[in-house]
């Protein structure tokens, strides 16, 4: 992954597609948002969204599975070309989630994010916080997902 100062406002980033069916929304469901209307395929038919849904939580960790694929890809690509790698540190947390329409069964939502701004820690020199907007798109172009992120990256060493 980039270091701290590779980022800059406006950088974007697509990473990853997941691709939802009734069988994995049902398996969700199933194990972390058991809620009586997504527990099979039956009963996760949600008349007002069109279809059976997956949870919000659903198409979030899809996010997550997207963005440390990403992370782990990009960190190889620059060890094959023989430069340092840098790991992301820890998320101070998000703000301003939003599940902006239902993901259906049939789905495929891509996901990005994009840099909105870059800071040095003042407690944490060897860190900066970059925060990220993050979205997730449906195969018709409809945004679904978006979310703000603050992470922490390590500075390039000196």
């Amino acid at each position: 992954m980039s270091y701290f100062e590779d980022l800059k406002p406006g950088d974007r980033r697509e990473i990853g597609s997941y691709s939802f069916t009734a069988e994995n929304i049902a398996a969700f469901a199933r194990q972390f948002d058991p809620q009586p209307f997504y527990p099979d395929a039956e009963a996760g038919h949600v008349p007002t969204a069109g279809g059976e849904s997956a949870s919000g939580w659903h198409v979030c960790a899809a996010w997550m599975k997207a963005m440390v694929a990403d992370f782990t890809r990009a960190a190889a690509e620059r060890t094959a070309r023989g430069e340092t790698t840098a790991a992301p540190g820890p998320s101070p947390g998000f703000r301003d989630l939003k599940w902006l329409k239902p993901v259906l069964a049939g789905d495929t939502v891509t996901y990005a994010w994009d840099v909105l701004s870059t800071r040095t820690s003042e407690s944490r020199p060897q860190w900066g916080l970059v925060n990220f907007f993050n979205t997730g798109v449906n195969q018709r172009g409809e945004r679904v997902l978006s979310f703000e992120a603050t992470v922490f990256m390590p500075r390039r060493p000196r």
